[in-house]
C-alpha cells in the first residue's frame, strides 16, 4: 500500500498532478480543499466554521481535520494507497497522521514536495480566482495564505526530511515533465 503525501505552497499543482496520479497508480484522493469545500457547500456546522477560517486564509484546528480525514480515508480503504493532499499542514498533523496510519496497520511512503517560487505561487492563484470564481482566491487573501504556509506548513519539510521521507520535486515547467518527476520518485518507493 502506497499512501503519499503530496506538499507544496498553495498554487503548487497539489490538486493538477494527484489527480493525475490517482489515475496512473489507482490510488484514492483525499484533497482537504475538496472535503471542506463539499461540507460548506452542504451548509454542514463544520462546513460554517470551517469557511470562516478560509475566508480569513487561516488553518483548520488540527483535531478537527484529524477526525474529518480519519472518517474519509476509512469510506475509502482497503485500496492500493492514499494520496493526501493539503495535509497535512503541521508538524502535530504529521505526528497525529502518522499515528492514524499506524492504528490501521499502514504508514506513509513518500512526501513528494512540489517546488515553486513565491511569484508564481501568486500568478498562478490570481489566474486561477479569476477562472474558479473562488473567493479565497484574491491577493489579499493569498498573501495572508503564502504567509500561513511559511510560517506554519513548511516546517514539514525538515520534519519529513528527518523521517527519510521527503522527496522535492521542482514544480514549475510543463505538466508532463512535473508528473515524469514525481512518478519517477514513486516508481521508487
Amino acid at each position: 500500500m502506497k499512501n503519499i503525501v503530496i506538499f507544496g505552497a498553495p498554487g503548487s499543482g497539489k490538486g493538477t498532478q494527484s489527480a493525475l496520479l490517482v489515475e496512473k497508480y489507482r490510488l484514492k484522493h483525499i484533497s482537504t480543499g475538496d472535503v471542506l469545500r463539499a461540507e460548506i457547500k452542504a451548509g454542514t456546522e463544520l462546513g460554517r466554521t470551517a469557511k470562516e477560517y478560509i475566508d480569513n486564509g487561516q488553518l483548520i484546528p488540527d483535531g478537527l481535520m484529524i477526525d474529518i480525514l480519519a472518517g474519509v480515508y476509512d469510506g475509502l480503504c482497503p485500496c492500493e494507497g492514499v494520496i493526501f493532499d493539503g495535509f497535512p499542514r503541521t508538524i502535530p498533523q504529521a505526528e497525529a497522521l502518522k499515528r492514524m496510519l499506524e492504528e490501521r496497520g499502514t504508514s506513509i511512503s513518500g512526501m513528494l514536495e512540489l517546488d515553486v517560487p513565491d511569484e508564481m505561487l501568486m500568478e498562478r492563484l490570481i489566474n486561477r480566482g479569476k477562472t474558479s470564481g473562488r473567493a479565497d482566491d484574491n491577493e489579499e487573501t493569498i498573501g495572508k495564505r503564502l504567509n500561513v504556509y511559511k510560517s506554519q506548513t513548511a516546517p514539514l519539510i525538515d520534519w519529513y526530511e528527518k523521517e527519510g521521507l521527503r522527496h522535492a520535486v521542482k514544480g514549475y515547467g510543463s505538466l508532463e515533465e512535473i508528473n515524469a518527476a514525481l512518478c519517477a520518485v514513486i516508481d521508487r518507493l
